[in-house]
């Protein structure tokens, strides 16, 4: 039962490795639909701006980007602290490829659908927050689950900036007693047990997102 010893320290990687995970998250959620709309509704000066961040991010590493930000940006004046780094940058990624899904959801909804707004007379704001994102979201949410679970995966990254998540926290332990079957076995598990929490969690608020995507019928009515 030597392995039980392990889990106070691995317990306090995954709590960090958590954090990380949701705020990288909830912003990197915010800047895919502020991208992912600009490129969709924005003018070209703005769909423009939007493109070029979303394939910087996409066509780079994940992991040079973190060196990048970490290592390299301090050097021309702005520093963050190692947990800032890897937000910023996992948050930067999901932003990116958040984007793609929410342009692509937001193309998914019916042509009808637009010209009965028109016909209506919602103006662009009204039109995409009670017609066109109801409805594109519902299409988002099995995508968005899908990169909620490889950002928890690739927060793993951030153990190379000397954050003692998970995976940090595994090595040094790792390299303390070479026990390496136990302790990688108990970090495989953990990860698992969190993508397991993250799937089901996005699973619920698909449902709550088809509960409330009637909007062909609303908009008919």
């Amino acid at each position: 039962m030597h392995w039980i010893s392990y889990l106070p320290a691995l317990g306090r990687g995954a709590l960090i490795t958590a954090e990380i995970t949701l705020a990288s998250l909830a912003i990197g959620a915010f800047l895919a639909f502020l991208a992912g709309i600009v490129r969709v509704e924005g003018g070209r000066i703005l769909s423009i701006i939007a493109l070029c961040y979303t394939e910087l991010f996409r066509g780079t590493s994940l992991l040079v980007q973190l060196f990048w930000f970490y290592y390299a940006l301090p050097l021309v004046g702005f520093s963050f602290s190692p947990v800032s780094t890897g937000i910023l940058v996992l948050s930067m990624h999901v932003g990116a490829y958040g984007s793609e899904i929410v342009r692509a959801g937001l193309k998914s909804v019916p042509q009808q659908q637009h010209e009965a707004a028109r016909a209506l007379n919602f103006g662009p704001v009204h039109k995409l927050l009670h017609i066109t994102l109801p409805q594109a979201i519902v299409e988002m949410m099995p995508a968005f689950g899908n990169l909620a679970i490889e950002t928890l995966k690739l927060s793993s990254l951030v153990s190379f900036i000397s954050i003692a998540d998970m995976t940090f926290r595994a090595q040094t332990l790792r390299n303390l007693t070479q026990d390496s079957t136990t302790i990688y076995t108990l970090t495989l598990v953990g990860y698992f047990l969190m993508s397991l929490v993250i799937m089901l969690a996005m699973r619920f608020l698909e449902r709550l997102a088809r509960r409330g995507g009637a909007f062909p019928k609303a908009v008919q009515s």
